[in-house]
């Protein structure tokens, strides 16, 4: 499998931004190619910093598109999948997320990297009949957030910002996605107290 990952890798790597489509697509639908695009991104904004605004949108755009295809996926039958793959109450605890918070059940998700299972909140949100357009903005905000960090890492401090996202994407990821979890929350109490 890594070396599957790999050979992906360097194929893209030689097409460019719509490898960087390809892959964020691929690995966001039903082929897992963990940190794949991360590292693309970086590369790619290595040999041309110029660019990094166009490979973080490359990226979110395909992963984006990736995802909606896994959640059709869920919404025409994708709870058979999930119980067949994943335990009874596990599924349901998703499902509450989604009936609980809504968007943030799919932002906060996207923004961490593997081995966070993000395709399962994609999934769920299929299941939960979560709407289209709520989904689409959700996954574009998270994954939006994930791939222009790492852009834009990469475009301020080069060589090196592929060191520290390697050391440090996790850490990283999970404040960010806990800085929002916060703001949603704040969100959400604000909402509940204005409908009040």
């Amino acid at each position: 499998m890594q070396r599957l990952v790999e050979s992906v890798g360097a194929f893209a790597a030689g097409l460019g931004a719509p490898g960087l489509v390809l892959v964020a697509f691929l690995d966001s639908s039903f082929l897992s190619l963990p940190e794949v695009t991360d590292i693309l991104i970086v590369v790619l904004v290595i040999k041309r910093p110029e660019l990094w605004i166009s490979h973080a949108l490359f990226a979110t755009v395909g992963s984006v598109l990736g995802c909606y295809a896994l959640y059709l996926v869920g919404r025409k039958g994708g709870e058979v999948v999930l119980r067949r793959r994943f335990k009874a109450h596990n599924v349901e605890r998703g499902l509450e997320l989604f009936r609980r918070y809504g968007l943030l059940a799919v932002v906060i998700p996207s923004i961490l990297p593997p081995p966070m299972p993000f395709k399962i909140f994609v999934l769920l949100a299929g299941v939960a009949s979560v709407r289209p357009l709520t989904f689409i903005v959700a996954a574009t905000i998270g994954r939006g957030f994930r791939y222009g960090g790492e852009a834009l890492l990469a475009y301020w401090y080069g060589e090196q910002a592929s060191q520290f996202i390697r050391h440090n994407l996790a850490l990283v990821s999970v404040w960010l996605a806990v800085a929002i979890a916060v703001g949603g929350v704040i969100y959400v109490i604000w909402r509940r107290r204005r409908a009040a």
